[in-house]
């Protein structure tokens, strides 16, 4: 394509965009407001789904060993531990290391605990890590099949449910984002759709004149876009300006371990590209749906 050329599209593109007065400002409102609700979705989703991480990160498989083992056969069970695929880390921690953490777990009632420092009643314990989370369960059914495994421990009915609350939980996230970003695309291009029917007699006559389809559709290509980035400004801004207040009044008050947001920095821009990216492409898909309908003269 010729630059003359290029340049001739780019100028009607951005005149329809004027030329068209308020429905051009209907098919903003309509990007708009989808891209507000866009934009919250994927925050609130993208904070959950690392929520929902930190929290399966940090699911350990407690090996218990059998109290009359020794100590050759507690190194032979670690390397075995070790060897099984999918095992990310093995950590041994001792009866006393265990019995010290009980005492400080349970504050001042764990004093009471002390008198046991002499005739330790529990377990050496292997500490296991799994690569992926999601492998947790079959790892431990593994280890627990082992020799001088006295009993394994991992929360299993709250794991099971957690892993499938995370599953159906973005699945969910990601339908109500698609269904927004349908609903986006439904009303643009019917919006979109309004502007070109009061040009489809000037649309035809380009068509008898020789003009190629692909001649008459860059314009609405571009005015298309123009629209989307336009309407993606509004939802950029409260996105940004939201997300920093929270990262700086509200996460601060946030206690629980497992509970943190992303930080503004890297997120947020990425996020706010993805934006006008999704409200350039709804714009141009909206167009292409609109347009094509008065290609056939």
């Amino acid at each position: 394509m010729k630059l003359r050329t290029i340049n001739r599209h780019l100028r009607e593109g951005v005149k329809n965009v004027f030329r068209n007065g308020w429905m051009s400002v209907a098919s903003i409102g309509a990007v708009t407001v989808t891209l507000i609700l866009v934009g919250a979705f994927l925050t609130l989703i993208f904070n959950l789904n690392q929520m929902a991480e930190n929290v399966e990160q940090d699911v350990e498989i407690n090996t218990l060993i059998d109290l009359t083992v020794n100590k050759e056969d507690i190194l032979e069970l670690g390397d075995q531990i070790k060897a099984i695929d999918g095992v990310d880390s093995v950590l041994f921690s001792s009866k006393d290391d265990e019995l010290q953490k009980l005492i400080t777990s349970m504050g001042e009632q764990g004093k009471s605990w002390g008198l046991f420092e002499q005739d330790n009643p529990l377990n050496h314990v292997y500490i296991v890590r799994a690569k992926d989370p999601n492998q947790t369960m079959a790892i431990a059914e593994k280890i627990e099949a082992m020799d001088h495994v006295e009993e394994v421990n991992y929360g299993k009915d709250v794991v099971e449910r957690l892993f499938e609350f995370n599953k159906y939980a973005r699945i969910i996230g990601l339908v109500l984002i698609g269904g927004l970003v349908f609903t986006a695309i439904f009303l643009i291009s019917n919006t979109i759709k309004l502007t070109i029917m009061a040009r489809s007699r000037e649309i035809g006559i380009m068509k008898l004149v020789g003009a190629t389809n692909g001649f008459i559709r860059w314009p609405f290509f571009i005015e298309g876009m123009l629209l989307g980035i336009l309407g993606s400004i509004l939802p950029v801004t409260a996105i940004m300006a939201g997300y920093y207040y929270l990262i700086t009044n509200v996460s601060q008050h946030i206690t629980l371990p497992f509970v943190k947001l992303l930080p503004f920095n890297p997120f947020a821009w990425q996020l706010s590209l993805a934006i006008v990216g999704v409200g350039a492409l709804i714009g141009i898909w909206g167009s292409v749906m609109s347009v094509r309908k008065f290609l056939k003269v």
